[in-house]
């Protein structure tokens, strides 16, 4: 991603600043998005799930993700300015105009419509929230201390796209999971938010970590307590085998591991337990990847 920011930089310059208002020089939040789809079209196909849906859900996530990142800065963009670390934004310092954000989110959103068109109606009839909810939960933050939760609806629409797709159905564990990732959305994203709660105060925007406030720490480890419990009981229901489990034993650690990072809330240590959740999803993937793959 460095290395096409660069050729941009040099060859395209014009296009940089939208490259990088829809993230694509960043990619942990694709990353954070694309594990739990990855988790739903194993655990639907009961292996791997194809060629085409693979890559209909890894090109739409990543298609919806930098969308969701147009319109959120659209959104923000009369604030990001005052916060430290969203100052740089193109939409902030005027590289890039509000018109070319909606443009570009309308037209990352199309081809991300084109791709669901290819699967069957259910899929595509579920498609439609789930593009409500990347439009909304940008302005969510000025209405609600819960924006977190509409972020984790938003992230979690996957879930049942990816049952949908693959068996035109969509059975009650997909929304077990479904409620798994919203749970342990709010957890990774209120680490994100403790990183501009300072700035998020002055300026009135709202988040989990503000409802939270002192009690950020117990309710994040709440969360991350259900996701763990939500997982065991996935992998009950579906009589996933051990591997599966050791998947599960590391997502754990990697959570008391999050609490450590957190326990002074610095802005950089708070950054860095928001990142470390890419292995969290990596670790449940693997344990359900490999115990299809050696079924």
């Amino acid at each position: 991603m460095q290395l096409i920011s660069q050729q941009l930089q040099q060859r395209w310059p014009q296009a940089l600043p939208y490259w990088q208002l829809a993230r694509l020089d960043r990619p942990i939040g694709s990353l954070l998005l694309l594990w739990p789809t990855w988790w739903a079209l194993w655990l639907a196909a009961e292996g791997w799930p194809g060629v085409h849906l693979f890559m209909v859900f890894t090109l739409g996530v990543i298609l919806t993700r930098a969308a969701g990142c147009a319109v959120n800065d659209f959104a923000d963009r009369n604030v990001d300015g005052h916060v430290k670390r969203t100052h740089q934004r193109p939409l902030a310092t005027g590289a890039a105009t509000p018109k070319g954000a909606l443009l570009l989110f309308a037209g990352l959103m199309l081809l991300a419509f084109l791709l669901v068109l290819t699967t069957n109606r259910l899929t595509v009839l579920l498609s439609l929230p789930a593009l409500a909810l990347a439009f909304c939960y940008p302005f969510a933050k000025r209405y609600t201390h819960l924006p977190q939760v509409v972020l984790g609806a938003a992230f979690s629409m996957g879930i049942p796209m990816a049952f949908a797709a693959v068996n035109n159905s969509v059975p009650p564990v997909a929304w077990l999971l479904f409620t798994t990732n919203l749970l342990w959305t709010v957890a990774y994203d209120t680490f994100y938010a403790m990183v501009d709660r300072d700035d998020d105060l002055k300026i009135g925007v709202k988040s989990t970590a503000i409802l939270f406030g002192e009690m950020d720490r117990a309710m994040t480890g709440c969360l991350q307590v259900m996701v763990i419990f939500a997982l065991l009981m996935l992998g009950g229901r579906q009589e996933l085998g051990a591997l599966y489990y050791v998947g599960v034993a590391a997502a754990a650690g990697l959570f008391a591991y999050q609490q450590w990072l957190i326990k002074n809330r610095q802005r950089d240590d708070c950054f860095k337990a928001f990142l470390n959740n890419n292995w969290v999803g990596a670790a449940v993937f693997s344990g359900i990847f490999f115990h299809f793959l050696l079924q």
